[in-house]
């Protein structure tokens, strides 16, 4: 069977081939209901586009790079359903590359991902200074950036798509303070986490409001796993630190926390009190289920997806800071 062209395209509209590909490619100046006229019929008439093609005559690949942390967790995976629910309407296919947790190997995956002329990138970071200088250079040779949950420090004007980690973290501590909890732990992520800061100030602010901060309650996790979670728990206990409450920056700290408990025959929550801060699938598949604040994955990564196009078509535009809201969900863990 013959494979369709974009000239097949034009004669069956009868637009230009100019148009048929500007439409293609999603160009501005290409009126909504003409775009929608074009992709009914290249999906009519089965038109597969020559990606090479369009590389070399339009400067554009048609893909995008995602670059994540990890890929161990819901997290990542539920940012990238939002993500491909945008990219997959206008014909953009998504290139994914994880860290590891690793500021090294992702500044290897972001070199790679400009090697592969990506049109744009979105990413979530490792650590909040390592690779600056790296996204501002990424930046000015022309390749877009948004990012997403993690951001770099204050100093580099980018594209971000958060919540207000500060905010909602005093929510959940409110909320804890309010059931009658005084010795509320807080289990941080590491230092170089922005986001981790901000969560461990919102704990910080309501503890001091309602003057029950004491600094022994904040342990630093090495890591995000499991394992970094029992390990902060642990060592508060060795220290014989008393605590009725562990808010944990993460559901994977928090779950991490709650096996130390559980082998240690602490109750759940009648003896400690859990709370979390992401609101994966994680906080719902154990015992008794997790509070937290949940983070709306899907809909950052729609908001990333739908702010990279944007940039690739015009960069020229200006940089912006989506600030989403996280919903506050109450579970077993807290009574």
């Amino acid at each position: 069977m013959k494979r369709t062209t974009i000239k097949d395209l034009s004669k069956y509209l009868s637009l230009s081939t100019s148009t048929i590909s500007r439409a293609l490619l999603d160009h501005k100046d290409i009126k909504d209901s003409t775009k929608k006229r074009v992709l009914d019929a290249a999906k009519k008439l089965k038109y597969k586009p020559d990606s090479t093609a369009i590389s070399l005559r339009y400067g554009k690949t048609k893909s995008i790079g995602l670059v994540v942390p990890e890929m161990l967790t819901p997290f990542s995976a539920n940012i990238l359903k939002g993500i491909q629910k945008v990219t997959e309407q206008k014909n953009y296919k998504v290139i994914i590359l994880q860290s590891d947790e690793n500021s090294e190997r992702e500044k290897e995956n972001l070199l790679l991902l400009e090697s592969f002329k990506v049109d744009g990138i979105i990413i979530n970071i490792c650590d909040q200074n390592a690779n600056s200088e790296l996204y501002q250079e990424i930046i000015s040779r022309g390749t877009p950036m948004v990012f997403i949950d993690r951001i770099p420090n204050k100093n580099l004007d980018v594209s971000k798509i958060i919540v207000d980690d500060n905010n909602k973290s005093a929510l959940m501590v409110e909320y804890l303070v309010g059931k009658g909890y005084c010795k509320i732990a807080h289990i941080m992520g590491p230092n170089t986490i922005k986001n981790s800061r901000d969560r461990a100030d919102g704990y910080t602010r309501i503890m001091s409001k309602h003057k029950l901060f004491d600094p022994e309650l904040i342990v630093e996790a090495k890591g995000l796993s499991f394992k970094d979670g029992r390990d902060a728990i642990e060592q508060l206990k060795k220290k014989d630190i008393k605590f009725d409450a562990v808010f944990a920056f993460t559901d994977t700290l928090a779950i991490g926390a709650m096996n130390y408990l559980h082998e240690h025959n602490i109750a759940i929550p009648s003896q400690v009190a859990i709370a979390s801060f992401s609101g994966t699938e994680l906080s719902q598949h154990v015992f008794p289920q997790i509070s937290s604040v949940e983070q709306p994955l899907d809909l950052m990564g729609e908001s990333a997806a739908t702010h990279i196009l944007e940039k690739i078509n015009d960069n020229t535009l200006p940089n912006e800071t989506i600030v989403l809201s996280a919903n506050i969900v109450y579970r077993g863990s807290t009574p």
